[in-house]
């Protein structure tokens, strides 16, 4: 089988070597993938020395990107530079992913040469439930896949992206919705809704190290564990409420369960990969 060309994108914030780390080991186990490094409003002195593109701009220094901001603001610099159609897809990592086996390129594109309809695609994590489905089947579509370490094809990219005057805002995820509280159903609703689906594989092993978090809040200069979760839970709900007039995640949880349901009526022959 050919070698397809892969994209990796990491999103930093003011930890370079963990950042550098996550770039060394993608680079030395996939000669098919160009990884590059958005720097979220990183301090001069704490950027990775792989940096790519550097948010700077005033509010960006102040608060970050986060996750959806960043990688909308990493594809559009890509799109603009007319490199979207060079990759068969994109790997979307926060700094603090860590695969199993860090050669994972050609599990992707054994992956999506098998399910083509695959528009959002997810590394299962040892410690989730989903786990224990995907041990016959290795790959199933999901309704629900809250992670930050996406693989997004280029087919749904393209057929769902953006281009605005702020494409960090809205290029392919929700931009106000800055902290990520219900965004999984956001973008998995979009793939849905667009005839593509979602997936999480057991192929692939990522797991987030959530204690750079824990110990390094300030230096990552962010809230401390407790007081971001607050803020994420009453920010999102008021981005849920604005955007669709849902009260609570069951509301969405239930609609995007409505179109995943349709779409295997309308693919009845990918039934097997139903949970």
């Amino acid at each position: 089988m050919k070698k397809k060309k892969y994209c990796a994108i990491i999103l930093n914030r003011n930890l370079p070597k963990v950042t550098n780390r996550l770039y060394k080991n993608l680079k030395d186990n996939n000669s098919n993938l160009d990884v590059y490094v958005l720097e979220s409003g990183s301090d001069k002195n704490k950027i990775s020395r792989h940096c790519t593109w550097y948010a700077n701009w005033k509010s960006a220094l102040k608060n970050g990107l986060r996750y959806s901001r960043g990688m909308n603001f990493a594809l559009s610099k890509l799109d603009a530079e007319n490199k979207i159609d060079n990759y068969e897809a994109f790997i979307l990592l926060s700094n603090d992913t860590e695969f199993n086996n860090y050669s994972i390129t050609g599990k992707i594109q054994s992956i999506l040469k098998k399910h083509d309809k695959i528009g959002i695609l997810s590394p299962c994590s040892k410690n989730w439930g989903e786990y224990q489905l995907l041990k016959k089947n290795k790959t199933k579509y999901f309704w629900f896949i809250h992670n930050s370490a996406y693989i997004i094809t280029k087919k749904f990219l393209n057929a769902v992206k953006n281009k605005s005057k702020k494409p960090y805002m809205d290029y392919f995820f929700d931009g106000s919705n800055f902290r990520g509280y219900g965004s999984e159903f956001d973008i998995i609703l979009k793939a849905y809704s667009n005839d593509f689906s979602a997936a999480i594989t057991s192929e692939i092993i990522a797991e987030e190290n959530t204690s750079y978090l824990l110990n390094s809040s300030k230096i990552i200069k962010t809230d401390n564990y407790e007081e971001n979760l607050n803020r994420y839970i009453k920010e999102g709900e008021t981005w849920l409420k604005k955007k669709y007039g849902f009260s609570d995640k069951w509301s969405i949880n239930m609609t995007v369960k409505l179109f995943y349901d349709k779409f295997f009526e309308y693919y009845p022959q990918l039934k097997n990969y139903k949970i």
